[in-house]
């Protein structure tokens, strides 16, 4: 009588196994992470990407490429290429680095509490490869009352097909 119990435990178990295994394969995301080592990420990166996108970093104020850039097209994460904002979201906040007030959708990007430098903010990071993208906050002018303060050195651009 053991020898059956053990048994029906064991393809219990063995059927468990394999239903956690196909379900855990059906849940995974369509845009899978993007990871890499750091000595790929310098590698792959300029030295102002890598040091505001892996290490955190921010540039100086009204130094960065797309801060008064105004074309029509999408700004994209230059650590690996994900879509984030529609220049349709971007305005002039006079903030000193590009301001945006929506993410293209609710996937692009994730929003992680910051309190280093004794503040108390909330971080925007790429969704995709968990690149720091810069900080969002509650002062925009626009409808959505959000200021999405990112740093050009984490941008591309794609411009819009005429």
């Amino acid at each position: 009588m053991k020898s059956i119990s053990y048994i029906l435990v064991a393809v219990s178990l063995s059927c468990t196994a394999q239903t956690t295994e196909k379900i855990s394969v059906d849940m995974e995301p369509k845009n899978s992470k993007v990871q890499k080592t750091d000595a790929e990420w310098k590698e792959s990166l300029t030295p102002e990407q890598y040091f505001v996108l892996r290490k955190n970093g921010t540039e100086r104020a009204h130094t960065g490429e797309y801060t008064m850039h105004f074309e029509d097209g999408r700004y994209k994460c230059a650590g690996c290429g994900s879509e984030l904002f529609s220049s349709e979201s971007k305005f002039e906040s006079h903030c000193g680095w590009p301001s945006f007030d929506k993410a293209l959708n609710d996937s692009t990007v994730r929003e992680v509490m910051d309190y280093s430098h004794g503040m108390k903010r909330i971080e925007i990071r790429c969704a995709t490869c968990d690149g720091h993208l810069g900080h969002v906050f509650d002062d925009g002018p626009t409808s959505t009352g959000m200021r999405y303060c990112i740093n050009s050195a984490a941008l591309g651009f794609e411009k819009e097909e005429e």
